[in-house]
């Protein structure tokens, strides 16, 4: 089997906590985002765009969480806004691919939005493939207005997901897999 299809079936999501330094390089980031936008995009409309929270801006916008969250659970204790405030501080590059639907007669809003979580995938494959761990996540962050805002999205654009690559610091059992006798069909 060639090293490719090899890393693809090993390719595993890494809990954000268990990724450290060190993150990928400038070269290594503009690769992975190179290869994240050679995904499916009908029409070349570009539905996606990237912002990329990495070094102290982790902590600006654990801050930013930190304080929504403290004011929309105002009896929460101090650990869990002190967690709220490190989500984004664990993983030392975080990538926010942001979905925005360009509105067209022929391509459906849908193939957009597939198209954005397709350079989510590719984002995940690419760090695997550079020796990297990384998780794909939403939370509560990727719908708040307050925290779309403070990351400068438009009304119309939605956080696809949250990418966290690093160095993994440990090694994550494997889930069950479906077997695909149970998935498959033949028409």
């Amino acid at each position: 089997m060639n090293e490719s299809l090899s890393r693809l079936q090993q390719r595993r999501s890494v809990p954000a906590r268990w990724l450290g330094e060190p993150g990928p390089s400038p070269e290594e980031v503009e690769t992975l985002l190179t290869v994240a936008a050679r995904v499916p995009d009908h029409g070349k409309l570009v539905p996606w765009r990237f912002i990329l929270i990495e070094g102290d801006a982790r902590h600006r916008l654990g801050d930013i969480l930190a304080t929504a969250f403290q004011a929309d659970n105002p009896d929460a204790d101090e650990d869990k806004i002190a967690a709220e405030r490190g989500r984004f501080a664990q993983a030392p590059l975080v990538v926010a691919v942001v979905s925005r639907v360009v509105p067209h007669a022929k391509i459906p809003d849908w193939e957009q939005i597939l198209s954005a979580g397709a350079v989510c995938m590719n984002l995940l494959n690419g760090a695997t493939a550079l020796g990297y761990g990384a998780v794909w996540l939403t939370g509560w962050a990727a719908f708040d207005r307050r925290v779309l805002d403070a990351l400068g999205l438009a009304p119309n654009e939605r956080i696809a997901g949250f990418i966290h690559i690093g160095t993994t610091k440990e090694q994550p059992g494997d889930r069950a897999r479906p077997d695909l006798a149970d998935i498959v069909t033949r028409f």
